[in-house]
């Protein structure tokens, strides 16, 4: 049976929206940042040859600058300020949440509330600076090769590493306001902006192969299949749950006693979320954006990179065995390292003991916490499973099927449909918060005035 919350989130209609006016003014907040965002990537590193350096990326279109430009929105595609995108952030939280579990000294933070939590976030901006410096002086390092005939090349590698390590800060505040004062998760917004963004052209050049000929039309068809069933796969995994009951016992009144209580927990299959795959494509990036700009000399192809850059070029580039391989480990451990950061089972089961919850048949305290452990850990083997399945399978298209634009993907796709449904989470909730405040008002329940 429904609760109070999903009767009245099925009662919602267009009305309330229009009454919403907080609601209104964050959306068109959110949607004018992403505009600016979109904006940021047209606009060009300055003293970059376009025509050099479209050669340069057509070249290694199906390698790692194919994979950062699936998060940078094209951006890496026509080298704008934003080309670096939020991966140095990602890699910083990462570090950060990591040494969080690491250092007493963190934890001790993390557990101080809002002032720890926005300490733990200056950490984080400072590592983000570092990495975007590192990130920015390798990339324009790189490019110096394909730059202006008249500019010096210290002046380009100067200019460049200031605009792309200002752009990186830039998306950061960026994301961090979408979060504050307008509606979802900034980051993850931001990078459903790049994907969705690039997505109709992906379609477009497909059907426009297929046209051409050299790709068979039922193939394209297949492919639309395949997108709309993973669509619906991931909707349905994301939305299960595993609802453990809890009792509450009779309480009492100052009227008497008050009837106990039945109610329920609900542990996600995926509580990780999109941070794995994130996550994952983040730190594979970094060794392969080394070799890239800065081992296989300025503008050269990876592949003619030498020694154990060489190495990594031949076995770490998207699409080899290597690199799904690295690619499904390094999900699988951030999904049960992020689902631990998340969900903590011995605080969940101090809470339940403190307030006189309890599970059916397990005994309130340190059992009740490993139940929800047990419970858990198998709910993170079938998520991660899942995640696995989902973003591997464009680096198997990629390998087999080369003609596949691969961001037409699982990984894409998990990204876009994740943030989808938590933003319409976090939109209807707004609603049904300014419906309650409406019918409080309604029931006058100051008295009247005279």
């Amino acid at each position: 049976m429904a609760n109070a919350a999903e009767q009245m989130a099925r009662n919602l209609n267009f009305g309330t929206f229009a009454k919403a006016k907080d609601l209104q003014a964050r959306i068109l907040f959110t949607l004018g940042i992403l505009v600016l965002y979109r904006l940021g990537t047209f606009i060009p590193l300055p003293g970059l040859d376009p025509s050099q350096y479209a050669a340069l990326f057509e070249s290694q279109a199906n390698g790692i600058l194919g994979s950062m430009n699936l998060f940078a929105g094209g951006a890496v595609e026509r080298m704008g300020i934003f080309a670096l995108n939020v991966m140095p952030y990602i890699t910083a939280s990462i570090i950060v949440q990591m040494m969080t579990t690491a250092s007493p000294t963190l934890e001790k933070l993390k557990k101080e509330g809002e002032a720890g939590r926005k300490q733990l976030n200056q950490y984080t901006r400072y590592l983000t600076l570092a990495f975007a410096l590192v990130q920015s002086f390798a990339i324009a390092g790189g490019l110096a090769a394909v730059r202006l005939e008249g500019i010096s090349s210290w002046f380009f590698i100067l200019t460049g590493v200031v605009t792309l390590t200002g752009g990186t800060m830039m998306l950061m505040w960026m994301g961090e306001q979408i979060t504050a004062r307008g509606i979802g998760n900034g980051i993850s917004l931001i990078i459903f902006a790049g994907i969705v963004a690039e997505l109709p052209r992906a379609i477009y050049n497909l059907v426009a192969q297929a046209r051409t000929t050299s790709v068979d039309i039922g193939f394209v068809l297949a492919i639309a299949f395949m997108v709309i069933a993973l669509i619906v796969f991931i909707v349905f995994i994301e939305r299960s749950q595993r609802r453990l009951i809890i009792h509450y016992p009779k309480r009492q009144q100052s009227q008497g006693f008050a009837q106990g209580q039945r109610s329920f927990l609900p542990l996600k299959i995926n509580t990780a979320g999109v941070i794995p795959p994130i996550f994952a494509s983040a730190l594979l990036m970094l060794p392969m954006t080394a070799v890239g700009f800065m081992g296989a000399g300025a503008g050269a192809d990876p592949a003619s990179a030498s020694g154990f850059l060489g190495w990594l070029a031949a076995n770490f580039a998207p699409g080899s065995w290597t690199y799904i391989i690295s690619y499904s480990v390094l999900v699988v451990f951030f999904a049960f390292f992020y689902t631990q950061i998340m969900f903590n089972p011995e605080e969940t089961a101090d809470n339940l003991r403190k307030y006189g919850g309890f599970i059916p048949g397990i005994r309130p305290g340190s059992n009740t916490a490993a139940y929800i452990d047990y419970v858990l850990t198998r709910l993170t083997t079938i998520g991660s499973a899942y995640i696995v399945f989902i973003c591997i399978l464009p680096e198997l298209l990629r390998r087999y099927f080369p003609q596949i634009p691969f961001y037409i993907g699982g990984t894409s796709l998990l990204i876009v449909v994740s943030v989808t449904m938590d933003t319409v989470t976090q939109i209807q909730s707004h609603l049904i918060a300014h419906q309650y405040e409406g019918m409080i008002k309604k029931s006058k329940l100051g008295g009247k005035r005279k």
